[in-house]
């Protein structure tokens, strides 16, 4: 067997920041990014995994795959692209339903699918504000998680809907916990994430506190982690909200402070929620999953 090679620096700080290092080589592995969280958590990166033997495992437990998107008021327009790329890259060969959360029932389109895969729609209120939206995701997830999901399919995967997927997503992404490296942030010092800072809020995170920055539109894990995840982020809104108070960032605010109590089992690269107008930078080997381009105030505020 090839030798393996670890060199681990934790810390360099940096008055009140501090960037993990880390390389690591195993037959020509990546060495240019950081392959392990703190808590020896696994970022999974293009290079880092072979594909036909987690297949193997994975089609061995028979593992079956939710994934959630909100189609709310004129995002119905979004899923049609949404599902039809991730037929053609998403978790291809293995068990999938697409959970469709959405006001407009007839507005969802009926897709072609492949064998194993199908499309649960889910009626939901619609709200007026997008970030009241935004925020009651994490109570619709939370609800179905233990009344639907958790018999259903064993692993959740929540992102958004107005996203494309453009290359392979599969089973290298499952684990207990799954966070996504914010694409906007990544490689940032901590003292620049835009975590909540009102030290009333439940979201509230100190300046000397945090990891990583997660993105909001990509998460998931098992059912039974994703309903722990939800049901704290929905309690922490309904408790701020009880005194006035909204998080600068809303769900992602609350999902923040979540991982910073208890850390993803594996963490996504920004190769899986990748925005063009980030451009093509060298670490970015692979786009896997993408923003569609938009005009955010018109889709928000259309009904």
């Amino acid at each position: 067997m090839a030798a393996l090679f670890l060199s681990l620096w934790w810390f360099s700080m940096k008055e009140t920041s501090w960037r993990p290092r880390l390389t690591f080589s195993y037959k020509g592995q990546r060495t240019d990014v950081l392959l392990l969280s703190p808590w020896l958590a696994p970022i999974v990166w293009n290079g880092t995994y072979n594909s036909a033997i987690l297949d193997a495992q994975f089609h061995q437990r028979n593992v079956r795959i939710g994934i959630t998107v909100f189609a709310i008021k004129k995002y119905t327009a979004f899923v049609k692209t949404f599902i039809d790329t991730a037929e053609k890259y998403f978790m291809i060969g293995h068990k999938v339903i697409y959970y469709i959360f959405t006001d407009r029932v007839g507005d969802i389109p009926t897709p072609d699918l492949g064998e194993g895969r199908s499309v649960t729609v889910l009626e939901v209120p619609s709200y007026q504000r997008w970030q009241e939206v935004s925020m009651r995701r994490m109570e619709m997830i939370r609800k179905y998680s233990q009344e639907r999901f958790v018999n259903e399919v064993d692993y959740l995967v929540c992102v958004d809907v107005d996203m494309r997927f453009s290359d392979e997503v599969g089973v290298e992404i499952l684990s207990d916990l799954i966070g996504t490296l914010h694409p906007g942030l990544y490689g940032a010092p901590r003292e620049s994430f835009t975590y909540e800072r009102k030290l009333q809020s439940e979201a509230y995170i100190a300046a000397e506190e945090g990891d990583f920055y997660y993105a909001g539109g990509y998460f998931g894990g098992t059912v039974a982690e994703v309903y722990k995840l939800t049901d704290f982020c929905h309690n922490a809104m309904m408790a701020d909200r009880a005194n006035n108070i909204e998080a600068i960032w809303h769900d992602e605010s609350y999902l923040n402070k979540y991982f910073l109590d208890h850390k993803p089992t594996k963490i996504l690269s920004p190769e899986y929620l990748w925005d063009e107008k980030f451009g093509s930078p060298d670490f970015l080997q692979r786009k896997r999953f993408l923003a569609v381009r938009k005009n955010h105030r018109q889709i928000r505020n259309r009904r």
